[in-house]
């Protein structure tokens, strides 16, 4: 549970730039997912590439290095914890050093280990990415932001894949409209199930209670109440360049803090197969690109 605003602590700002700086400089490219290119003159990451990775401004992102700026959010620290691949210590200290409290509740923090990070990473050629038990996206590596679109930019409300898809018509159209009733159902049995398991999270609620007011298709779902907790399946994707993929999801779940690793993945000689491979091509290149 977050800590109320009258005890925040005290921002260090030249501490918070310090660590900044030696945390982007240990870390190298590959260690990220990223290609090092020809032109780097020292080791470790670049600004702009920290805030990329932190889905935020390089400006705003130098501003902190620098020791100025605005009082860094809690989001804004979880994210950059994140982006550098901080261990659970670290990522307190960044919390103590940006004037907050760090998250108490492993389950709410949002915070990714750095080894799952680091599979993340590895995973060049298979779309993969973490999410919560409620549904929030907290790492993708390219791939899947090629496959399912970039998380990074938007607000931490619409990285949530249940609320987009009961909520936005964009996200629903990644899905053919035949799987749509399937899919919906999924999510609310899961849902369902999370609330059951822990029926004072004052988030997962909040969630529920959002989705019954804002669908009349998740408040009908609802009312079933089916429990199913989310596990491995064949989904259908229809991607606007490479067309409609059939793809295995795998779940791995990482059980301390309630989070999952998806891989979608073609099985070898289908047409979703080679269209997983022209994928990797023309995808990564939009996101270079973009």
């Amino acid at each position: 549970m977050d800590p109320h605003p009258d005890l925040a602590l005290a921002l260090d700002r030249a501490g918070l730039a310090d660590f900044l700086r030696r945390g982007r400089a240990r870390l190298a490219p590959s260690d990220v997912g990223l290609t090092a290119g020809t032109r780097r003159r020292t080791p470790g990451l670049r600004r702009e590439e920290v805030a990329q990775l932190a889905g935020m401004s390089a400006d705003y992102y130098t501003r902190l290095e620098q020791a100025r700026g605005p009082r860094p959010s809690r989001q804004i620290l979880g994210a950059l914890a994140r982006a550098l691949r901080l261990s659970d210590d670290e990522r307190d200290h960044l919390f103590h050093l940006g004037g907050e409290e760090p998250p108490r509740d492993a389950r709410g923090s949002g915070h990714v280990r750095p080894g799952l990070l680091l599979v993340l990473d590895r995973l060049d050629d298979t779309p993969a990415q973490v999410v919560g038990d409620l549904g929030d996206v907290l790492a993708q590596n390219a791939m899947a932001a090629a496959l399912l679109g970039d998380v990074s930019a938007r607000p931490p409300a619409q990285r949530n894949v249940v609320r987009r898809f009961f909520t936005d018509p964009g996200a629903r159209s990644l899905f053919p409209p035949e799987d749509h009733h399937g899919l919906g159902r999924a999510h609310v049995a899961h849902l369902r199930a999370v609330l059951a398991a822990r029926p004072h999270d004052a988030a997962a609620a909040a969630l529920v209670a959002e989705l019954r007011g804002a669908s009349v298709e998740f408040a009908a779902l609802w009312a079933t109440h089916e429990v199913a907790v989310r596990r491995s399946a064949t989904k259908r994707f229809r991607h606007p360049v490479v067309g409609t993929l059939e793809l295995d999801c795998e779940v791995l779940v990482c059980a301390e803090r309630d989070q999952r690793l998806i891989l979608y993945s073609a099985r070898p000689g289908t047409e979703s197969y080679e269209r997983l491979r022209l994928l990797r091509v023309v995808g990564l290149q939009d996101l270079a690109v973009g």
